[in-house]
């Protein structure tokens, strides 16, 4: 329905441009920008409900709610009336949420909110106990109202409501160019059927006149069985020709779980992977395909009216009816490892994917702090962006540097603070609540590449890993050299901003790569620039066992779940598993493609090609340590841990990226994690999961 709707100002402005009607052209430019509509595209709609709802516009969101509810849910039939009602309740629902979220407990846009809508609230039974919401201390802790200020509802309701508006545009038939030029075709082809048959019956009887041997024409199926002319066949026909012709829609997040393909009459509904939206009505005829959305869960069902079968007018059973649902469904739904239906095995449901934009570089480090609040991202022009994605995303500080920035990691405890290392011999404490500089430390001027850092699970103390200049003298340097730069591996105390110590490195100094401390910071593992992995003691601050692991550098390490063994990738290709109690064993093996592990190569015009060597963390794992998510040329990728061969069985793409991911991280709440996929672009993706529990 947009896109025919883009075409027709389109073709307006052409020929408004040749006709010469300037004057007309700018009224019509400024009368597009105000349209209320939006041209039907249904992502323009829900973000002006969103822009009114991040502004506490309440007047305005019901202006436009009622504006939606005259011009477009009248046209239904009554008994879809009651599922615009649960849309609408959740609207408001969703507005209230927000005042609680972001005005800090500051209640006064609530209270407002219950003031003016009170006469038309207090009968509705569905509302009769959210207005004590604004007189509870801590609604987000009570059973009745937590589930609402969830990322996971937030997500849940805006996916049903544009579902509900994209299937509404397309069973309105405002606009039909897409239906005509089908119509059209299909016409085209039941004529040169027929022609076909008369041809074929104009021979035949034209031999049984003449007395000679009967001539057998072999007539296809679709003749010979043919009583409505070839609607069947046709219908087919269409179906092909609208899937190579019509244009694919935007990566948007909302357009993928719309149900594509279509439905031949007597078969179930085989839906693939290219259709686009349009191919709903085409599908689905006037059959309105509506979205039920449950108050608490919001779980998204997309459900329709059965077709008939045969002659007889037999409906199909509601257990076919709902094995059918839509292919696309499952693909967002994170449905295999290129995005496929969804199996009894699958583990995660992709529910949405958002991006973070403000980068104009490539990323090297993202990181999500402790509490699950706030990400902190760096790119190569030395940019720190602190931003916040619950319930929106919004950026809360940006932090320039004139110095080069190589590392970063949050403190734990407080989880405002931000450490960052650069490449001049300084690690940085900032304040991410303050905006500002709490303390500078120099580390070493023989050693003034800060790589890594990470900060003890007590807060008390923190790792740093200090690295010579490279052979070329430059602060980063591509290419690998057979001798190891130098470097040290310190302890400095967070309360005193004082060095504690500097660790031994056997059989001698060289530059730490990676870092990572276990649970309760007794452990600390580090990879090298030599291939070795180091296992130190925290009580003692000594090495426990070291031993080599890769064939080049370590690039990044990490303790698995449940501490008992370590996971490391390194410039081999390889993922490896070590069982830490026992010195280089290795528990399993893998290898990966190099759009994984680095180095990272964005090739453009004119045999431009930019490579980065990786710096931030390569792969993470979920809440419960069953899954890893690695890096990929398009997108992040979620790999099952096994105890077989292969050790990583790939179960889900999350895609949306156009460059090399080089940095992941993944933030796991309750059910529901967001997967951080950062790329060479500058780019950030930010995609929602829900476990599948078994």
């Amino acid at each position: 329905m947009g896109s025919a709707v883009e075409r027709t100002d389109e073709h307006v402005r052409e020929y408004l441009i040749y006709r010469g009607f300037t004057s007309t052209l700018k009224q019509l430019d400024s009368e597009i920008k105000v349209d209320k509509e939006k041209g039907f595209r249904v992502d323009k709609i829900i973000e002006q409900l969103q822009q009114f709802i991040q502004n506490f516009d309440l007047f305005g969101l019901k202006e436009y709610w009622l504006y939606l509810d005259r011009r477009l849910f009248c046209r239904l039939e009554d008994v879809y009336r009651s599922t615009v009602n649960k849309l609408r309740t959740s609207l408001y629902r969703y507005y209230i949420i927000n005042t609680i979220q972001v005005t800090s407990r500051n209640l006064e846009k609530t209270q407002e909110f219950f003031q003016k809508q009170a006469l038309e609230l207090q009968g509705q039974a569905e509302w009769r106990d959210w207005f004590i919401l604004p007189f509870m201390p801590a609604p987000e802790q009570n059973p009745a109202f937590s589930p609402y200020f969830s990322r996971q509802w937030a997500d849940t309701f805006l996916v049903s409501l544009h579902n509900f508006l994209s299937v509404l545009f397309q069973c309105m038939h405002i606009l039909i160019f897409d239906a005509e030029v089908q119509k059209t075709t299909g016409l085209t082809e039941e004529n040169e059927q027929l022609r076909q048959m008369l041809f074929a019956l104009q021979t035949e009887s034209r031999d049984q006149r003449d007395g000679d041997e009967m001539v057998h024409h072999k007539l296809p199926a679709y003749v010979q069985n043919m009583d409505r002319l070839g609607d069947t066949e046709l219908d087919l026909v269409s179906s092909q020709r609208a899937t190579s012709t019509t244009t694919t829609p935007s990566r948007n997040f909302f357009f993928t779980l719309l149900p594509q393909g279509r439905r031949t009459p007597g078969k179930p509904a085989q839906i693939t992977a290219g259709s686009s939206p349009s191919q709903v009505d085409e599908q689905f005829g006037s059959d309105l395909l509506f979205v039920k959305c449950f108050d608490v869960t919001m779980l998204c069902i997309l459900c329709y009216t059965p077709e008939k079968k045969g002659e007889t007018g037999e409906a199909d059973s509601p257990a076919e009816t709902f094995s059918d649902l839509p292919d696309s469904c499952s693909k967002t739904c994170g449905g295999g490892t290129e995005g496929g239906g969804l199996s009894p095995e699958q583990p995660f449901i992709k529910l949405s994917q958002e991006e973070y934009g403000e980068h104009h570089s490539s990323i090297m480090h993202c990181r999500v702090d402790c509490s699950g609040r706030r990400v902190a991202s760096l790119d190569v022009d030395g940019v720190i962006k602190v931003w916040s994605f619950n319930p929106i995303i919004q950026t809360k500080a940006t932090i320039m540097s004139k110095s080069p920035l190589l590392s970063l990691e949050w403190a734990t405890k407080p989880d405002r603070l931000l450490l960052l290392g650069s490449g001049v011999g300084t690690v940085r404490l900032y304040d991410t609540e303050a905006k500002k500089n709490l303390y500078e430390m120099n580390i070493d001027e023989t050693h003034p590449r800060i790589l890594s850092l990470a900060c003890s699970p007590s807060g008390s103390s923190f790792v740093c890993s200090a690295a010579a200049l490279s052979r070329s003298g430059s602060v980063e340097s591509v290419s690998r050299l057979p001798i190891p730069i130098s470097g040290q591996l310190l302890l400095w105390d967070t309360k005193t901003v004082k060095q504690q110590l500097q660790f031994s490195l056997e059989p001698e100094p060289v530059a730490i790569n990676c870092t990572a401390f276990n649970h309760n910071g007794n452990l600390l593992v580090t990879g090298a620039a030599d291939g070795v992995i180091r296992l130190f003691d925290m009580q003692r601050y000594e090495s426990a066992m070291s031993w080599r692991a890769h064939d080049g550098e370590v690039y990044s390490v990490e303790f698995s779940y449940d501490e008992n063994t370590v996971f490391s990738i390194g410039e081999d290709g390889k993922v490896i598993q070590w069982n830490i109690h026992r010195c280089g064993v290795k528990q399993s093996e893998q290898a990966l493609a190099q759009d994984a592990t680095g180095p990272f190569v964005l090739s453009g015009y004119s045999g431009y090609k930019q490579v980065q060597v990786p710096r931030g963390r390569l792969f993470a794992f979920d809440s419960e340590g069953q899954h890893v998510l690695t890096c990929s040329s398009s997108g992040g990728l979620i790999y099952r841990l096994t105890n077989g061969v292969p050790a990583l069985e790939s179960v889900l793409s999350l895609g949306g990226h156009k460059a090399p991911v080089v940095t992941v991280d993944w933030c796991s709440a309750v059910d529901c994690g967001t997967c951080l996929t950062a790329s060479m672009d500058g780019k950030i993706k930010l995609s929602t999961l829900l476990a599948q529990k078994p």
